[in-house]
Order: structure tokens, then sequence, then C-alpha cells
């Protein structure tokens, strides 16, 4: 090698691991993915026969899928957790429609925009960032959606959502004035404050999918966040567009409009791929509650066990047994603030832990033990054991669940006064001597 070929290797070299440092040290773009009313059990993945799954399926097959991931078990508890990272007993969201264990009308806690959010954490970290899909949390424009960190939005609209003078054009789901504006056919859509009309053969889900690929692309040189709130596999079960016979569509019913919903996951999957973004983003695919009429809003593990699954090429690489780690909500905050290298503020409690290490495969332990909660009634979970405390006067159930993680083979312990069972017991009070005991609060006057 002479010496102009070594000078020429050398600087090969050179410029090979810049470019590698560079890539390591380059942010994760993070789509959250929040799906409405699918519990764990009805994914293919999860060992359901019945639904075909196969691009949620192989997000997990080519990811890191968690066997117990626990959500609150009605909507709007969920995704007060899911945005501030605490549990209901700090940021005030103990229930959702019982409107004694939510924050006073005129409460801060009442106010999305009061929070510190992962939206404000994104920001902080100067990721662009979007909320795309069903909000159901405060706000009004033009602060809406803005207040809590997000740069641009597209939004399913209820009523109260719409800007000032605003009625909307299209279908509703039951009378007008008497129920939701439609979220499915001829939907009813605002974006950065703005109505949009659509048609009647518009599909609300689309018209989601497609902003979420626009922001992409509009962001692609740079970190972005995307806050993706599906509206299926909520109710009404409306028939889907079918997407191997365009301009027909598939019948109605939950099996229908959950594998229209994989059909947009492997989309979006494939968007990613197009804009060449693979080994840079990171997909975390969850839910907020358990299926409705199968676990929605019941204090039960079947109520709050939803899926949670990673998806990243060129980011996840867990071991095997990460699988059986345990988490919930509250861990998303400190997982995005580790990705992002944000800092969370010191000023407040956040309850989490970061999943990071979990999904890079630096450990295949988290936590010793994940919670949940609905009014009065609290959910605790270990490895092998599980309490469930129902509130309204109701008896508890304190299960030991060997290895199962499915809700199959627990055993209800009554009388066993096992050394084992005693201890578990012993470690669930001292968890929840911690935890502030959940009671309505008194209404205030004119409420």
């Amino acid at each position: 090698m002479n010496r102009f070929q070594t000078i020429a290797f050398y600087l090969t070299l050179a410029i090979s691991t810049l470019a590698h440092s560079s890539t390591l040290e380059a942010k994760i773009n993070v789509i959250l993915f929040l799906a409405d009313d699918l519990g764990a059990a009805e994914l293919g993945c999860y060992g359901n026969q019945e639904n075909k799954t196969p691009n949620i399926d192989r997000m997990a097959a080519e990811g890191v899928r968690l066997d117990t991931f626990y959500a609150m078990p009605l909507c709007t508890t969920t995704r007060m957790a899911l945005m501030t990272g605490q549990y209901g007993f700090r940021n005030g969201y103990l229930g959702m429609q019982d409107k004694s264990f939510i924050p006073a009308p005129k409460s801060p806690q009442r106010d999305i925009g009061w929070h510190f959010t992962i939206g404000d954490l994104m920001q902080s970290a100067k990721y662009k960032t979007a909320l795309i899909g069903k909000w159901q949390l405060s706000g009004s424009h033009p602060k809406l959606i803005h207040e809590a960190g997000f740069d641009e939005y597209r939004m399913w609209a209820y009523q109260h959502n719409l800007p000032a003078g605003i009625a909307h054009e299209g279908r509703w789901e039951g009378k007008p004035g008497n129920s939701n504006t439609a979220r499915y056919w001829h939907p009813s859509l605002v974006e950065n404050g703005e109505y949009i009309p659509t048609k009647p053969d518009d599909y609300g889900p689309d018209l989601l999918n497609n902003f979420c690929f626009d922001f992409m692309k509009r962001n692609r040189s740079q970190p972005f966040f995307i806050y993706y709130t599906s509206l299926l596999t909520h109710g009404p079960h409306e028939e889907t567009p079918n997407p191997i016979q365009p301009g027909s569509r598939l019948p109605k019913g939950f099996k229908s409009n959950l594998e229209y919903l994989d059909f947009l996951m492997g989309r979006l999957l494939s968007q990613i791929k197009k804009e060449g973004l693979e080994e840079n983003t990171l997909v975390l695919f969850i839910g907020d509650n358990g299926t409705a009429s199968r676990g929605k809003g019941s204090v039960t593990e079947l109520g709050a066990r939803v899926p949670f699954i990673a998806w990243g090429p060129g980011i996840v690489k867990a071991k095997p047994g990460a699988e059986r780690a345990l988490a919930d909500l509250t861990d998303i905050m400190p997982t995005l603030s580790e990705i992002a290298g944000a800092t969370l503020p010191n000023d407040r409690t956040f309850d989490g832990k970061s999943l990071f290490p979990l999904l890079t495969g630096a450990t295949t332990q988290h936590r010793d033990w994940i919670y949940s909660h609905l009014n009065d009634g609290q959910i605790l979970r270990e490895k092998n054991w599980l309490l469930e405390l129902p509130g309204k006067g109701k008896p508890e159930k304190f299960y030991n669940c060997g290895e199962s993680r499915d809700g199959m083979g627990y055993r209800i312990v009554e009388s066993d006064e096992s050394a084992e069972s005693l201890a578990a017991r012993e470690r669930f009070a001292m968890v929840l001597a911690k935890i502030p005991k959940p009671e309505p609060r008194k209404p205030e006057p004119n409420e």
C-alpha cells in the first residue's frame, strides 16, 4: 500500500467511524400508538385464534411483546396517566364517569394544560410533536391540544371540540344533538383549530393515518414524536373499507374493526420503511383499557391488561425473557425521557421507570409490581400474585397466578396461609400503605 492509498484508507475509515457515531447519537423518532378498547387477549400474538392480526403479530415477533402491561380500566383515566406519567392519586384523575373521582371543575388539575405532559417533554428535547385521533381531555380553541405540548394535531372532534360557530356537516352516531359526532364514516375532524369538511365515503381512521404519513414526511429530517390515539376498536363497530376490493366494505363487528386496525398498522410500518426511517423510529403499541363487554370498566386484570408491543428494527434488541417483565402506563414518560435525552422536572413525582434498557437488551428485569385503579378500586400485580380491590364495598380477590399471565389457571387464595402467600400479602400491604386510599371528593357548591 503506497502513501496515497494509506491516506485514502484511513480517510475512508475515519468517515465511516464518524458516520456510525452520528447514527448512534441521532435522536430516535417515536410513534406512541394507543388503540381504543383493546385488551391483550384479542391479538394473535397474545394467543387469539379467531382474530387475524398479522401486522401487529409481526411487530411483536420482530420487537418486544410484554405479557403483562397495565392501563387503567377506562379511557380518560388511562389518557391522564399516560400523558402525565402519574397515577391518579397524583394527577387527580382516579376515575372518569363518576365526577367525584376527578378534579373539581375549578381545580387546576382538571386542565391538562396545567400538567407536565409527554408532549411538553418531547418539545423540550426539540422534537416536532403531533397528536392524531381521539383526545377526550380538556381544552378549548385556540389552545386546544397545543397547550399540552403538541405542535400539530388532527383530531376526531366532539361537538364541544368544534371551533366557535361551526356545526358538524357529516354523520352522527345517533340523533344529532343527542349523541356523538361520527368518528368513522363522514367523520367530524378538526386540524390545528380548523374544521375539515368530509364526505360520506370518507373513513375517519384512513384520514388520520394519512395525516400521520404527511407529518412523518414533512419532518423526516428532524426528530419527531407522534401520539397517535386510534379511533378503532371503539364502538360503534361499523362497516370498514375492504382493503382487497377498494370501494366495497367489510361487514360490521368487532372482528372486522380490529382487523382493519391491523391493516392500518401494516400501512404505517410500510410508510416508515418508505421514508427510510426504520433504523431510527420506535413504535410503541398499547391499548387504553380492556375490550368493551370483555373487561372494560371493571376493576379486574381483564379490565387493565392491554397489549404492549415495541417495534423498531434499528433500536429494539431485547433478550429472551424480556416478555415476562411487568410494566404499566406510568413507565412511558421516563422511557420517552431517556430516549429523547430530556430531563424530567424535579418539582413533582413521576411513578414509572424507563423501559429503554429492557427494549434494547440491557436487562430482562423491570419492576417488582404494577398498579391500576378506577374510582375507589385498585389492582396490584406481582409476577406470581394478583390483588383486586373492586371498591364500592365489594370483597377483595387475591390470586396465586403461578407462571400464568393471561388469567388462565389463577387460584383464588382464601384460607391458604402458606409462607409464600403471607409474604406476598405483606409486600402488597407495604405498597398500598404508600398510596393514598382512593376516596370520592366532596362536591363543591353549585357543581
